[in-house]
């Protein structure tokens, strides 16, 4: 697949989905291919499937048009699934991959299966909205466009910091920012600033840490319960774990939250000698080399224990079965 509009000839509709528990580079590639469709193929019906988006990107164009219900049995022409590994984080909206026509998967995880009947699967690039960028027209890419993308970016960079950002990402920024976007707005209103919740629930996160593995790791667990008290929501709590990840010395660091049915989801971050989707993917997660999560059971102190072992097994050079 050379380009997005090629894979639009003949097709009537389409639906775009991302992976449950959205963040900005599944809102901002999701809607930057919305408003492609949108704006340049006005012939094709479109819908965006999501689930509730954080409020920080509703500023995005036609962020109100996203459906967060699939209550609907429609058959749609085009399924295009983004920035998601597999259909088991497609939540509701697998349903219309596996109903439709023709699918494509345009993503950027290293754990992707390629599960599509087209797939785009870069994992050496930032961010799937940095895919999403090579695949429009330049000069077709409108100031809203462009926002979406620029978002996206930022967020799977972390303000182009990780070592995922390549020359060519910074040459994307560069793209969109000449075309008009408010990129200093949009760092600063969806990436640092938070809300006092937030800043609360990170200040229990960071008591509740501990260093293993002789200060090699950090981890810290947040109970339902302390969630409860700072009236914090899952979506609040992104952040964390790479607030974690930079204390000195650390090679890795992991963050959990317990979820309503008494699971844990995992979030870890890798400063560079362990590979997090490895271990991400033994508990049927995935991710990145370096950014990768998944859902365990048990306690937090014997999920971090596990962890750990896998942790300590690549740092150790020791092969685990």
């Amino acid at each position: 697949m050379k380009d997005l509009a090629s894979q639009l000839a003949q097709v009537k509709s389409v639906a775009i989905a991302g992976h449950v528990r959205p963040d900005g580079d599944c809102v901002g590639s999701c809607l930057a291919t919305y408003n492609y469709i949108t704006t340049w193929f006005p012939q094709i019906e479109a819908d965006v499937y999501l689930e509730p988006i954080p409020n920080i990107f509703k500023f995005l164009k036609y962020a109100d048009r996203i459906r967060n219900t699939c209550e609907n049995d429609k058959i749609y022409d085009l399924c295009i699934v983004q920035d998601c590994g597999d259909t088991s984080r497609l939540g509701e909206a697998v349903k219309y991959f596996h109903t439709a026509k023709r699918t494509i998967c345009i993503d950027h995880h290293v754990s992707n299966h390629s599960f599509a009947d087209e797939n785009y699967i870069f994992p050496e690039k930032s961010s799937t909205s940095e895919l999403i960028f090579e695949l429009l027209e330049e000069e077709k890419i409108t100031k809203e466009i462009a926002e979406c993308i620029y978002v996206g970016m930022v967020h799977d960079t972390g303000v182009f910091q990780y070592s995922c950002t390549s020359a060519q990402t910074m040459n994307a920024a560069g793209i969109l920012m000449e075309k008009g976007i408010d990129f200093t707005k949009i760092v600063d209103d969806t990436f640092y600033t938070k809300t006092f919740a937030q800043n609360k629930i990170l200040g229990q996160a960071l008591l509740n840490s501990k260093l293993y593995l002789s200060g090699k790791v950090i981890a810290a667990a947040v109970t339902k319960e302390e969630m409860d008290r700072y009236h914090a929501l899952p979506k609040h709590l992104d952040g964390i774990v790479s607030q974690l990840r930079v204390t000195k010395g650390v090679e890795a660091a992991i963050f959990l939250y317990e979820n309503e049915d008494g699971t844990w989801k995992i979030s870890m971050r890798s400063n560079g000698r362990v590979d997090v989707s490895q271990i991400a993917m033994k508990y049927q997660g995935g991710g990145h080399v370096r950014a990768a999560g998944a859902t365990m059971e048990g306690s937090s102190k014997e999920v971090i224990e596990k962890l750990c072992t896998e942790i300590d097994k690549q740092l150790s050079g020791v092969s685990g079965p």
